[in-house]
């Protein structure tokens, strides 16, 4: 961290609740992982959290998203083309001395990462499954089941979610990702907060797509 962000920036470091699991896991500043919240092999970016129950595996996350409790992401797959799809056949070493984890169910489920862009919100509950990729900016209902891509900026609800609107017009929406503001350096995001709190969006983007510093 450079001097003018210590002038405006709290600890950098994540904060993780003692309850949380992590294994494998990478977390970028600000992070904050809740309490009893459980991530297996997760890439967790800038200002990004997790509320408390949350649980992902094999997930790659942007910076500044807002994971609700309860939620799970990436959620568990079984081999339901074998003759039981019981975690017998995959983890096997869980009863029995000398079998070990099927590594190639593990492979297969490492294939299927799923990848969420910056800024977004995953509701309360909501379930994305294996292999989803989900937008910059884009909202997921409470309690919704992801089957399918969710395209950036779009709200998507249900079961199986399906998508309600935009939360921009289309031109706007491009002006935000060109923008990209999730990078910008913390004294910067720091000057930028008061607008984004009291500008209308195109206000805000006139305002600071002019902004060099």
């Amino acid at each position: 961290m450079d001097r003018s962000e210590d002038l405006v920036a709290k600890d950098p470091e994540p904060r993780i609740h003692p309850t949380a699991e992590m294994k494998g896991c990478k977390l970028g500043r600000y992070a904050a992982i809740g309490e009893r919240v459980v991530l297996r092999e997760v890439i967790v970016g800038d200002f990004s959290y997790f509320e408390r129950h949350a649980e992902a595996i094999y997930t790659m996350i942007g910076k500044f998203c807002s994971i609700a409790a309860n939620s799970r992401i990436n959620a568990l797959e079984h081999p339901i083309e074998r003759l039981t799809q019981h975690k017998v056949s995959y983890r096997p070493n869980e009863y029995f001395r000398w079998l070990g984890v099927d590594a190639a169910f593990r492979d297969r489920r490492r294939s299927k990462a799923v990848t969420i862009g910056h800024d977004v919100w995953i509701g309360h509950g909501a379930v994305i499954l294996p292999g989803i990729a989900i937008g910059n900016g884009a909202v997921v209902g409470a309690n919704a089941v992801v089957t399918r891509d969710v395209p950036s900026y779009t709200i998507v609800a249900g079961v199986p979610a399906k998508p309600l609107r935009q939360r921009f017009a289309p031109e706007i929406a491009v002006r935000i990702e060109a923008l990209a503001w999730w990078d910008w350096p913390v004294e910067k995001l720091a000057r930028a907060v008061p607008d984004m709190q009291a500008m209308p969006i195109e206000a805000f983007l006139d305002r600071w797509e002019n902004d060099a510093v």
